[in-house]
């Protein structure tokens, strides 16, 4: 069975708590000012291959990742500024516009990364469901209005908050995490409903009052709406645990009563060059930017996925080279296995299978299922190159890579090198022309002018094969 480690109990636990019953997993989605970047890619893409491994073991999973067009401040207090509105002023945008631009670019890099898509309800779509979930934590005693207007969430009327993150209400003392605020009650109580009649976007609010949400309420009430009072499993990257995830849990289980979510995944950091990824260190990369440079998204996706979800991924371009040859290898081996493959033996190899399962089910422990997956890679290679390869054991080798890569891991072993040109082409076939007249040296200078084209032409027991250097 699978072992996940949960952050709220800091053990690794069964997951998922039921089996035989749809698992119910929310994941924070992006705040749509900006071009998510591989950090934020990172988080995503392991949220999809949970959701495929637990689809892969025959579950049935419903996952709701948010998107977050309103509410977001610059700050952990929640004051200041909306980061939407910031960004439409930077680009000479409407707040709408902003969100409208980056959601669609976000969805782009999702679908060249091969993420299966959830449900991704919008934060504006959803004020009435915000608006009654605040009124209900006023009347349990939970909130407060200001004079001012603002509705504020009390730490102090819930005994529970800072067990996710550790961060208890006697350790947030004033100008440490929060900012003070003379309307507050207490320095690390959160907005869940701001009354500024400066900001563009403005509802009616709890008691008619004017203004826009907070962040954290966005994601309990959407929540709520989608998959109820208790989820299976809440998703997010580690710098969310504190305050987002934290007052999550205050604002829905105060409210409910009910435990929020049984179980807390935190996908750690990644660094760039052994550095904090910044645009003045010249070490910031979007998906598009590592597009640009020629690499490919099934690249970047390996490459983001092979380092344990709670270890920090040092991410380099000669990482990101080697990830592209790692690719490109198995892409060729798939396809010299289905040369080689028979109509049997098409169910994977069940002593693979298990092994691949038998690592994954440690907390997702990708080292070594791609060890098993690399292993038996080794193996096929060697059967075919020295002509032991039988169709059944093609087929075998075939299905269970293309199981574990392709469905579980998510990348995209059908995309092959380009189709050689013709003038490519034509020199490979004068190429073997010479060699079948025993011409070593027109062989060898024909090798060369492909080479200098940008090909490599392999001598196999099928005959010769052309692929992109």
């Amino acid at each position: 069975m699978l072992k996940l480690h949960d952050t709220l109990s800091r053990q690794e636990r069964y997951f998922p708590p039921e089996t035989g019953r749809e698992i119910t997993v929310y994941a924070c989605g992006p705040t749509v000012y900006h071009d998510a970047h591989i950090g934020n890619l990172r988080t995503f893409l392991t949220v999809d291959l949970l959701r495929r491994y637990l689809e892969h073991k025959g579950e049935k999973v419903k996952l709701v990742m948010n998107i977050t067009d309103v509410g977001h401040m610059l700050n952990d207090a929640d004051e200041g500024e909306d980061k939407m509105e910031v960004a439409a002023r930077r680009e000479g945008r409407t707040p709408a516009g902003i969100a409208a631009h980056y959601e669609k670019a976000f969805f782009a890099d999702l679908d060249a990364l091969g993420f299966k898509r959830a449900e991704h309800p919008r934060a504006t779509e959803h004020i009435p469901q915000m608006v009654a979930l605040i009124e209900k934590l006023i009347e349990a005693g939970n909130a407060y209005v200001t004079p001012k207007g603002d509705v504020y969430y009390s730490v102090a009327s819930f005994p529970g908050y800072g067990k996710l993150s550790g961060n208890t209400v006697e350790d947030l003392v004033a100008g440490a995490r929060v900012e003070v605020k003379e309307d507050k009650r207490h320095p690390a109580d959160f907005a869940l409903w701001i009354h500024n009649p400066d900001h563009v976007m403005q509802w009616t609010g709890p008691q008619g009052i004017l203004g826009y949400p907070g962040w954290h309420i966005e994601c309990s009430a959407m929540a709520k709406k989608f998959l109820g009072d208790t989820i299976d499993l809440h998703c997010g990257g580690e710098d969310l645990k504190f305050p987002h995830h934290e007052c999550e849990i205050a604002q829905s289980e105060g409210a409910s009563g009910k435990i929020f979510s049984k179980h807390w995944l935190h996908v750690t950091y990644l660094v760039v060059d052994g550095e904090k990824m910044s645009k003045s260190k010249g070490n910031f990369f979007t998906l598009n930017d590592l597009l640009a440079k020629g690499h490919s998204a099934a690249a970047v996706r390996w490459l983001l996925l092979s380092a344990h979800y709670r270890t920090q991924l040092n991410f380099t371009l000669s990482g990101l080279d080697a990830a592209e040859k790692t690719v490109a290898y198995y892409r060729d081996l798939l396809a010299r296995l289905g040369a080689s493959a028979g109509t049997g033996g098409s169910a994977a190899s069940a002593a693979d299978d298990a092994a691949f399962e038998a690592a994954m089910d440690e907390d997702m422990n990708v080292s070594k299922a791609l060890a098993v997956v690399n292993e038996a890679a080794k193996s096929a290679n060697r059967a075919l190159e020295d002509g032991s390869m039988t169709p059944v054991a093609a087929s075998a080798a075939r299905a269970f890579i293309e199981r574990a890569l392709g469905e579980t891991f998510g990348i995209d072993l059908c995309s092959s090198a380009a189709e050689a040109p013709d003038d490519v082409r034509a020199l490979a076939d004068g190429r073997q022309a010479a060699r079948d007249a025993k011409d070593w040296a027109a062989s060898d200078r024909l090798r060369g002018e492909i080479a200098a084209k940008g090909w490599i032409v392999e001598d196999t027991q099928q005959g010769p094969r052309l692929k992109k250097a």
